[in-house]
């Protein structure tokens, strides 16, 4: 399983158009082949950071979104109205047994 997590500060003023970009991007994933849940929270300790959490069944699934048009025009769009460059990590992962 990959396991992504990121997020994305906003300025206050554009923070509602930047949320509901979110929330459409992340619904839209979750039709994606491969994708286990793709959400986005807003930080309760800093408003104006949006934070992702994404699980995807593996690697190949998770570059395929990347290559969906959607996506991309996503990306360039957080890009470009951030308050600050968006932040990305990828992990590996595999289920523990308790």
């Amino acid at each position: 399983m990959i396991i992504v997590t990121g997020a994305i500060h906003t300025l206050a003023a554009t923070h509602g158009p930047m949320l509901a970009a979110c929330l459409e991007h992340c619904r839209r994933s979750r039709s994606e082949s491969g994708c286990i849940a793709h959400n986005v929270h807003v930080d309760c300790e800093d408003p104006c950071r949006l934070v992702f959490v994404e699980f995807w069944d593996d690697e190949a699934a998770l570059r395929a979104h990347f290559q969906v048009p959607a996506s991309r025009a996503f990306a360039a769009y957080a890009r470009a109205n951030a308050s600050e460059p968006p932040e990305i990590v990828i992990h590996r992962a595999e289920t523990v047994p308790l």
